[in-house]
């Protein structure tokens, strides 16, 4: 298991949507982009991810940043590529660390 700590812009095409809506949008791109990441245990399983601080809604930021867990081992250059392609305009992954 590995985590990688991801740094990403929230820009003025989508600084009216909501961190929650935020963090689905991760969830998808994430999903789309078939990358292992690791799932808590129990009757709801939930992607382990961890968020950074919410942003006001209306606000950009290029300092946002969320941890992720895979299961296995994958690059933080990977993680970045591949979530780039699922991302919509407006996110943009500025870099990707191990933790």
């Amino acid at each position: 298991m590995n985590r990688v700590k991801i740094k990403y812009s929230k820009g003025e095409e989508i600084k009216f949507i909501s961190h929650r809506d935020l963090m689905r949008v991760f969830i998808r791109a994430i999903r789309r982009a078939e990358l292992p990441i690791a799932f808590s245990q129990g009757f709801n399983p939930h992607m382990k991810i961890s968020w950074g601080q919410a942003l006001k809604l209306g606000k950009t930021s290029d300092d946002e940043s969320a941890t992720l867990q895979f299961e296995g081992w994958v690059k933080p250059q990977t993680v970045m590529e591949k979530l780039s392609q699922q991302l919509p305009p407006g996110i943009e992954i500025l870099a990707a660390d191990l933790v």
